[in-house]
């Protein structure tokens, strides 16, 4: 029942956002940030560098930014010419690699030079997820890449740039740089400009001109993904977690309408999700969990909160399914009651290696992630969750703590700080070296 819910809040949202089609992956965490795969194609539960790995590619350089999937296409952003021990900050570069779904062949790529000063490459934030973290949002015409202090830029599918706007040219107060991607609403490209000038910012998808901005000082912490919540028919809110509070704005002027106090400390890394008009959130360092009605107006904290707990899962975003919210914290799988916000289970995770929080993992310093960054995502009734070290556990959707598997695509040593993206019984999963490609051998 929760599941069919699931599937027509996505249908409502693939006509208001974009024309892709159905097995399409077209933003971060696949439709409206759901994280759930809807195609009815049976997924892989094992795989290893020789099995199930139909092809891998060399990527131009690192990056924590996940793949899209559009058509026979898959989209993933990268950079290059600086970073730990090498090259000047001069020779910056980022990329927009455009890949052959069938081949794993790149079919182009486009390089867009830094703008000055950029952040540099020394403390906690910047060496642990490099400069390329912004995942791309197509709309199946166009593909949309946020690249921090060098701008927002268009580009149609033979890699032709259409547009490039600026939408600030500022840092974070702890110079950690930014990572929120964009999303599509309506002819609108929005981006959460937290680094850049503490603004969410909408352009025009066919020109990139700005649409509306709306600036304020608690966007100042922010590294997680809006989300389109439709409230009713009439209306949808763009709903975002900030520090301390969830924000729910007008997608169509960018003015705020609604807020309500959660669970959280001075920083939120992660992206809210929802199901229907009930968002959940769930955050790390000091924060917690809670459960709000989207809707209202001003201060919906009394009104509006369904629940709120102490779970914490870091960065990660969370995943609804069926009624259950799956969420991780390094080598720890919780399950809550998403009506209610019980726990259902916690498991630990069995084989492989976390990175264990803020460094320390495989490819700490090559701007791969030493934490695990990856969202847990849905498909085929298994839950997959990638940790920066490779590992990926594959758990079934359910009641009970079930862990089916743990798999990695290479013996190499990677760092892999990316959410999977799952199209058509394939997932595609990028590490800080190559893009690969897992199916079920034969398919």
């Amino acid at each position: 029942m929760v599941g069919s819910r699931i599937l027509c809040g996505l249908a409502m949202f693939a006509g208001l956002t974009s024309l892709t089609s159905a097995g399409d992956w077209p933003r971060f965490r696949g439709p409206n940030g759901s994280g759930i795969s809807t195609d009815s194609q049976a997924t892989p539960v094992e795989w290893s560098p020789d099995k199930n790995v139909r092809w891998k590619t060399p990527l131009p350089g690192a990056g924590v930014s996940s793949p899209i999937v559009v058509g026979d296409r898959i989209f993933v952003t990268c950079y290059s010419g600086y970073g730990a021990n090498f090259g000047k900050i001069e020779n910056l570069k980022r990329h927009l690699v455009c890949v052959d779904r069938t081949s794993g062949k790149i079919l182009w790529q486009k390089s867009v030079d830094a703008v000055l000063p950029e952040d540099s490459y020394s403390g906690m934030g910047i060496p642990a997820h490099g400069y390329a973290s912004h995942t791309p949002a197509s709309d199946g015409n166009r593909v949309y890449v946020f690249f921090g202090k060098s701008g927002v830029l268009a580009y149609d599918f033979d890699g032709k740039e259409l547009w490039q706007t600026s939408v600030g040219t500022e840092s974070d107060p702890h110079r950690w740089g930014s990572a929120s991607s964009p999303i599509l609403y309506k002819d609108k490209v929005i981006v959460t400009a937290s680094a850049e000038s503490e603004s969410l910012v909408a352009l025009d998808s066919e020109t990139g001109k700005e649409v509306w901005r709306e600036e304020a000082s608690g966007l100042a912490n922010v590294w997680g993904t809006p989300l389109l919540v439709q409230v009713d028919d009439e209306r949808t809110d763009l709903v975002l977690g900030v520090p301390y509070e969830i924000w729910g704005f007008n997608p169509d002027s960018g003015k705020l309408r609604w807020y309500s106090g959660i669970p959280a400390g001075d920083q939120y890394s992660s992206s809210v999700v929802a199901v229907q008009d009930v968002v959940y959130s769930i955050e790390g360092r000091g924060g917690g969990s809670a459960a709000v009605r989207a809707g209202g107006k001003g201060d919906v904290t009394k009104s509006h909160t369904i629940w709120s707990g102490s779970d914490s899962s870091r960065f990660g975003t969370p995943v609804i399914y069926e009624g259950r919210l799956y969420f991780f914290s390094g080598s720890v799988a919780g399950c809550n009651d998403a009506k209610t916000g019980k726990k259902i289970f916690q498991g630990r995770l069995a084989g492989g290696s976390s990175s264990g929080g803020d460094g320390g993992g495989r490819g700490f310093g090559r701007g791969g992630g030493g934490s695990d960054y990856s969202s847990p995502v849905i498909a085929d009734g298994k839950v997959y969750y990638v940790q920066s070290s490779g590992n990926c556990f594959v758990l079934k959707a359910g009641d009970k703590f079930e862990q089916l598997a743990v798999n990695s695509v290479t013996t190499d040593r990677e760092s892999f700080g990316a959410t999977p993206a799952f199209s058509n019984g394939e997932f595609f999963l990028r590490s800080d070296k190559r893009l690969y490609c897992v199916s079920e051998a034969g398919k």
